[in-house]
């Protein structure tokens, strides 16, 4: 008897990724790659310029999705069942500008517009394509530091870890919102917001695997805000920063991505103009985190940051040297050492099936 994951030799058969990249800064737009399942290799197969500026994606079964972060702002879908991705029709408008991430559940797919300020709503049909939005939210307020935070910047949309609720990362307003999604309507219900400490410019959150507590990692100081997720009444509630260089650093820092262990012992973030990626380590509860290690992210300007499905390996999309580098993790310090690295132009995005 053969094992599913195995061809008949025995052989172990490659999993699956998806980059994103910018074509605006010479990006080949989506490329697909075979992933060894041993080494973490990634081996290019194909790629789709079809959609502008793809630099963040979301899977969901056979379908891959993309934002197209430009001044119209649209989102895509993909078909990836072949050796390279096929849209699945034209964009659709996301009637605003600038969506930088995007999230699928409960049958739509769901923008946050960092330009616009807003999260947006499109229906999933049937064979995968994006219907017109259903319902968008935009954000209100601002922050205090100067060209940054002079209105509302959404950088991150995402289901919490029960699917009952939807939350969006403001960098602009300083604050993360908790709304509810009707998916008969596709229309967002707000229910609450979270203030942040004003200026930190939060951008991504991640979810420790227990979801009881999230980590908002803040873009504009470099430090990651522990929250108690109470998944019952909606509510995000800060507890504490920890730092994600360590003491001195030099030189201006801007985090960009968090990921959890799926053991919950480490969270790791990609930190941009130190190039680095910090290693924490988390409370046994998930309540703390105390940063441990800090190591070169293989490139310039890691935009991105993934942990493979397996927890074995770490993959840094490096914008600006225009590289995807992955690491092979330690799962008792949960320190990266660098294994390896594929070009990709003005890479932004890495994404597993």
């Amino acid at each position: 008897m053969s094992d599913t994951r195995t061809g008949q030799t025995g052989a172990r058969r490659p999993g699956r990724a998806y980059i994103g990249s910018f074509t605006s800064a010479g990006g080949q737009g989506v490329l697909a790659a075979d992933v060894d399942p041993e080494t973490g290799a990634l081996a290019v197969t194909g790629s789709s310029d079809a959609v502008a500026d793809p630099s963040f994606l979301a899977l969901d079964g056979d379908v891959l999705y993309a934002v197209s972060e430009t001044k119209d702002g649209a989102a895509a879908a993909f078909d990836i069942t072949g050796p390279a991705p096929r849209p699945l029709g034209p964009p659709a408008p996301v009637d605003a500008a600038g969506p930088t991430h995007l999230a699928v559940t409960g049958g739509h797919v769901l923008t946050a517009n960092y330009t616009s300020g807003s999260v947006s709503v499109l229906p999933v049909a049937a064979d995968g394509s994006l219907g017109p939005v259903a319902g968008q939210v935009r954000h209100e307020g601002g922050g205090p530091v100067a060209g940054r935070q002079e209105g509302p910047h959404a950088h991150q949309v995402l289901p919490d870890p029960g699917g009952r609720w939807v939350l969006a990362v403001d960098l602009g307003t300083d604050s993360v919102t908790v709304s509810a999604l009707d998916a008969a309507t596709g229309t967002l219900r707000p229910h609450g917001s979270t203030a942040m400490r004003p200026g930190t410019g939060p951008r991504h959150l991640a979810f420790h695997p227990a979801g009881e507590y999230a980590y908002v990692l803040n873009e504009l100081e470099p430090t990651v805000t522990v929250c108690r997720w109470d998944a019952a009444a909606g509510v995000l509630t800060p507890l504490g920063e920890t730092p994600v260089v360590p003491e001195g650093a030099q030189g201006a820092c801007y985090p960009s991505e968090a990921v959890v262990a799926p053991d919950g012992r480490f969270l790791w973030a990609a930190v941009r103009g130190a190039d680095t990626l910090a290693v924490l380590a988390l409370a046994e509860d998930g309540a703390s985190a105390r940063l441990t290690a800090s190591v070169p992210c293989g490139g310039h300007w890691p935009r991105d940051l993934t942990l493979a499905p397996s927890g074995r390996h770490l993959y840094a999309a490096n914008e600006r040297s225009g590289d995807v580098t992955w690491f092979t993790v330690d799962p008792q310090t949960g320190l990266p050492e660098r294994a390896g690295s594929i070009p990709a132009p003005a890479a932004s995005c890495v994404v597993f099936a």
